[in-house]
């Protein structure tokens, strides 16, 4: 009687532990139907789809789309794909210079890289590219896009382009060239103010952001600084904790929160010697982006610096670039990043504090830009003679390309005059 008792609670904990209705025996069986109509689908096509087709691409192509199906930023890397990513933040490598993203399934440009023959060649953030070399890309994967858009240097992609507001496409064919990762560019202004423009947020950008300010600090008072993140694709997330911090003395830059609210993680600035606290404007436009965002949201909200310009891109997400073990990899958004308030910015941006749209300046008259370009002058003749006064006329150009610079670029002209009557902005709250 004992025994049997024992073996009816026996048989009633084991039916209670493996019961189909159990949520884990649940999960598993979900698991394993889904497996298993994976491996029938597999099986099929292999066997009846109308071309050849291996079983190894299946399962990559596979992968591809169910990456590509959870948003605009995930993907697949092949080996050659995860090569061109780690190249794209280190170093130089060929292609047109743009970043693009897919937006309601049209693949757009983010942001040209300046000084980079996509940005010679007029493209502009916002640009919808309906063409590679003739190919529709309506269809296309953000990967493949890549791929077809780089190539060797000094070989030529077609692309045809609708600009932000025109009635009608044009193709565009570019030369691909050596994209230099320069991402800091500095000009002065009435000798004590300082212009930073950067580029895109690389292995480097602190450290050359910070040598140039030193550089500056050495033969003028640094009465203010002019931050131009306009067309800023973004980079590294570090980076940008990493420039903030240099204008920041202290309190959140930046936080990333993934699907498990106990893993958030924050990101400080703290005490170091290069912290610069001048008075600040930071410029944005809709090609601002990403590593852009982090740091204008960020100088926003800890009211360090005066935003001027149009609202930013909206890319508020963070992909982990993950290796796997035959050198391919997977690139995959695992968190979202707020800026100290606790704004996410993923699809809404960054609203500036003075919204001020970028007029184009008027284009000079045809017959005029002739001239110019035919006019020869004693100084474009090979083996000219240097003025005495070197150092003087060098200096005089320079004040001429910045008055030029000036009048072609309203949002500029008014950052200057707004860093101008700042006041000296002290401890911050």
């Amino acid at each position: 009687m004992r025994i049997s008792l024992w073996l009816i609670t026996f048989l009633l904990l084991f039916t209670l532990t493996v019961a189909p209705g159990s949520s884990v025996a649940g999960k598993d069986a979900a698991h394993f139907d889904a497996l298993k109509r994976f491996s029938q689908v597999l099986d099929m096509v292999e066997g009846y789809y109308v071309n050849p087709i291996t079983k190894q691409e299946l399962i990559e192509d596979s992968i591809k789309g169910m990456l590509e199906q959870l948003d605009p930023h995930s993907a697949y890397l092949t080996p050659e794909d995860f090569k061109d990513v780690q190249e794209s933040t280190s170093g130089q490598f060929s292609g047109i210079g743009i970043e693009i993203s897919m937006e309601n399934g049209r693949l757009i440009c983010v942001s040209p890289i300046e000084d980079t023959p996509a940005y010679k060649a007029g493209l502009k953030a916002g640009d919808i590219i309906l063409e590679i070399d003739g190919e529709p890309t309506q269809d296309m994967s953000l990967m493949d896009a890549v791929k077809m858009i780089r190539g060797p240097k000094g070989s030529t992609v077609h692309l045809t382009i609708l600009h932000e507001g025109a009635q009608m496409p044009k193709e565009v064919p570019i030369v691909r060239g050596t994209i230099p990762i320069v991402s800091v560019k500095t000009r002065i202004f009435d000798n004590d103010y300082l212009y930073v423009r950067l580029t895109r947020f690389n292995e480097n950008t602190t450290e050359e952001l910070r040598d140039e300010i030193r550089k500056f600090k050495k033969k003028h008072e640094l009465k203010g600084i002019i931050l131009d993140l306009r067309n800023n694709p973004g980079g590294l997330l570090g980076q940008a904790v990493s420039v903030a911090d240099t204008f920041i003395e202290e309190g959140l830059i930046v936080y990333i929160q993934g699907k498990d609210k106990a893993q958030r993680k924050d990101f400080f600035a703290g005490k170091n010697k290069d912290e610069v606290m001048a008075p600040m404007v930071v410029l944005i436009n809709s090609g601002s982006a990403s590593a852009s965002e982090i740091v204008a949201g960020a100088l926003q909200d800890h009211n360090r610096a005066l935003l001027v310009g149009e609202r930013s891109f909206g890319k508020g997400s963070v992909q982990t670039v993950i290796p796997l073990a035959d050198g391919s990899g997977i690139k995959l958004t695992t968190a979202l990043y707020y800026t100290p308030s606790g704004r996410s910015i993923q699809a809404t941006g960054i609203e500036p504090d003075l919204a001020i749209p970028f007029v184009e300046p008027a284009k000079d008259d045809e017959m005029d830009e002739m001239r110019r370009r035919f006019t020869v002058r004693e100084k474009d003749l090979g083996g000219h003679l240097e003025n005495v006064n070197g150092d003087k006329v060098k200096a005089n150009r320079e004040s001429r390309d910045i008055k030029k610079l000036l009048e072609k670029d309203n949002q500029l002209r008014i950052s200057l005059e707004l860093v101008k009557n700042l006041p000296r902005i002290g401890k911050i709250k």
